[in-house]
């Protein structure tokens, strides 16, 4: 049953798109301008999305809400969302705010506006409700980071049990219990606040029970459930499994490790985007190998510590190929991912993912060194010196004045050496694979690359309504306080000839604010043509010229001066095609 549902959770995220929803395109779009007052509101993302019950909400040119039907997705399309708008709404500028759930368990929030008629003196600003709350953000990130440790130190113990075989397991009891019952624990409370982290409510609106069956019925929220289910079935075949043969336990623990790790892919980037099917492969084998190799590391230095004799040779060594195992799917299946969510060598630079990812691999190539290290003292231990083998050692002598440093011969293991050395590599590998078990949960919380791409090539938006009209939106900041914000203009038709322009000014928090002065002109470099000012006026809360003549098609620069008070002003230039 658990694996059926695991099996939905995969099948259900085949679909291609880009990881990490994104909008594409709005009906009505930003900043335009309808004749009629429009049937719905529809928006397109890069990727399919989930609805909550006010994934929308409209208020209207008085600042009120407006009810709305519940969204759906339109005509079965999994990436567009959609509701149904009153047929009475009247004249002015209307706010849309928005809120739906990434494929991968992201939800992602934003706002925009459009005006039926022309615009209004005074548009309503968008509301700050569908924005994150900053301690159920940092109480579930918290747990997501919390979650991926504990899997890795559950799973990594139990592999390091099963396949090593430790003469003395009683360090590992520690580690398993601590593993197990961590990840129930923050996936209980993952599960509790999953509505608020949707909703970008408080913590304390996780108390509603309501809430529950939608949670639950969402992907993230089935993979959660799912988590619960398998760590309490892991529970009660314990005990059964004891008595059975290693190959059936080591059967049983492999099937629930890998039913785990499809917990976490079903719910994150691998669900969405392109190649899905070999997405979700890979990164069900690179948690596993991640799990097996750090949390091995834990246990062979728990065993190397607190073991009642020393482990012999051949369960270090045996360790040792899992982790070169390990290390090898870790790096096929980074390098797939990387690509993936990448898209681009200039994305490792340019864009949030691509640091981040960056750090990931830094802190990779150290475990790496220590792993070799590692790797070296283990060789040493399968040949060790007969016991009583002199070997060099440093002394000094005591007392004042000091004496000089002399080299002498003192009895002394070699073994015990090399085993010491080996305790500190695998020590410092658990510490760094640690911190890149960190910057991985900050990664899956990160927009991709390819998906930050895909979105910005959507192209600019066109009036709705107003065939060929072209919406802008411009950012200024003055570098004063309160000095900054966005200006959307609009252009009709934006053609040769004559030309309306509208400009509603914008401050710091996407409110209306009103500016002593704002200017545009116009230049052709390439005709040597310009600047011709729009002679824009103040209408009472927007600005607009409608004798803005532009004699040549071709690629005008557009020059946006705003001035915030008698001596703070910027400005701002943006490339604008005019065609005939």
């Amino acid at each position: 049953m658990l694996l059926g549902t695991l099996l939905i959770l995969l099948l259900a995220g085949a679909a291609p798109a880009s990881a990490h929803a994104a909008l594409r395109a709005s009906d009505p779009e930003d900043g335009s301008v309808v004749r009629t007052a429009p049937t719905h509101i529809t928006l397109t993302f890069t990727e399919s999305v989930g609805l909550l019950e006010d994934s929308f909400r409209i208020y209207g040119p008085d600042n009120r809400r407006v009810p709305m039907e519940e969204p759906e997705h339109a005509a079965g399309a999994a990436d567009t969302a959609r509701a149904a708008l009153p047929r009475d709404l009247g004249e002015g500028t209307y706010t849309v705010a928005w809120r739906v759930v990434s494929a991968d368990s992201h939800p992602v929030s934003g706002a925009f506006t459009f005006s039926i008629g022309k615009p209004s003196p005074t548009p309503p600003a968008a509301p700050q409700d569908h924005a994150e709350h900053p301690v159920t953000k940092s109480l579930y990130d918290t747990g997501r980071h919390l979650a991926y440790i504990s899997a890795a130190l559950l799973i990594g113990t139990a592999a390091f049990a099963a396949l090593c075989r430790p003469p003395d397991t009683g360090p590992l009891r520690a580690p398993l219990l601590f593993g197990w019952w961590t990840l129930l624990v923050t996936t209980a409370a993952l599960l509790i606040l999953r509505a608020p982290y949707e909703k970008g409510t408080s913590p304390g609106t996780a108390l509603d029970v309501s809430a529950f069956p939608d949670t639950v019925s969402g992907r993230p929220g089935m993979a959660l459930l799912s988590r619960l289910a398998l760590l309490l079935t892991a529970a009660l075949l314990l005990p059964v499994l004891r008595g059975r043969s290693p190959r059936t336990r080591v059967t049983a623990g492999a099937a629930l490790s890998v039913a785990l790790a499809l917990t976490w892919a079903s719910a994150e980037h691998a669900s969405a985007g392109i190649q899905v099917p070999v997405a979700m492969t890979s990164s069900v084998l690179h948690l596993l190998a991640m799990a097996c190799w750090t949390g091995g590391l834990t246990a062979l230095l728990l065993t190397l510590h607190r073991a009642r004799t020393p482990p012999p040779y051949d369960t270090v060594a045996r360790f040792s190929r899992l982790a070169f195992t390990s290390v090898t799917v870790l790096v096929v299946t980074g390098a797939y991912q990387s690509w993936r969510g990448l898209g681009s060598w200039s994305a490792l630079t340019e864009t949030a993912y691509g640091r981040t990812l960056a750090v990931k691999l830094a802190a990779t190539v150290f475990l790496l060194g220590a792993a070799a290290l590692s790797r070296r003292w283990t060789a040493l231990l399968a040949r060790p010196a007969a016991a009583g083998e002199r070997v060099p050692a440093l002394v000094g002598a005591p007392g004042p004045p000091p004496a000089p440093r002399t080299t002498h011969m003192t009895t002394v293991e070699p073994e015990a050496l090399h085993r010491r050395a080996l305790r500190r590599s695998v020590l410092a590998e658990v510490v760094v694979a640690v911190a890149v078990l960190l910057v991985t949960t900050v990664l899956t919380g990160t927009l991709p690359s390819r998906a930050e791409a895909e979105a910005a090539k959507a192209p600019e938006p066109q009036v709705a309504g107003l065939p060929g009209a072209q919406a802008l939106t411009v950012p200024y900041d003055t570098g004063t306080p309160g000095g900054s914000g966005t200006v959307q203009l609009t252009m009709d038709p934006g053609r040769v000839g004559e030309n309306g322009l509208q400009a509603v000014v914008f401050g710091p928090q996407g409110a209306l604010t009103f500016v002593p002065e704002l200017r545009v002109t116009f230049t052709l470099p390439s005709k040597d043509v310009g600047p011709i000012d729009a002679n824009l006026t103040d209408r009472g809360g927007y600005w607009a010229t409608n004798d803005l003549t532009l004699p040549l098609e071709g690629a005008w620069t557009m020059k946006l001066t705003v001035r915030v008070s008698d001596i703070d002003q910027v400005t701002v230039e943006r490339g604008v095609r005019i065609t005939r």
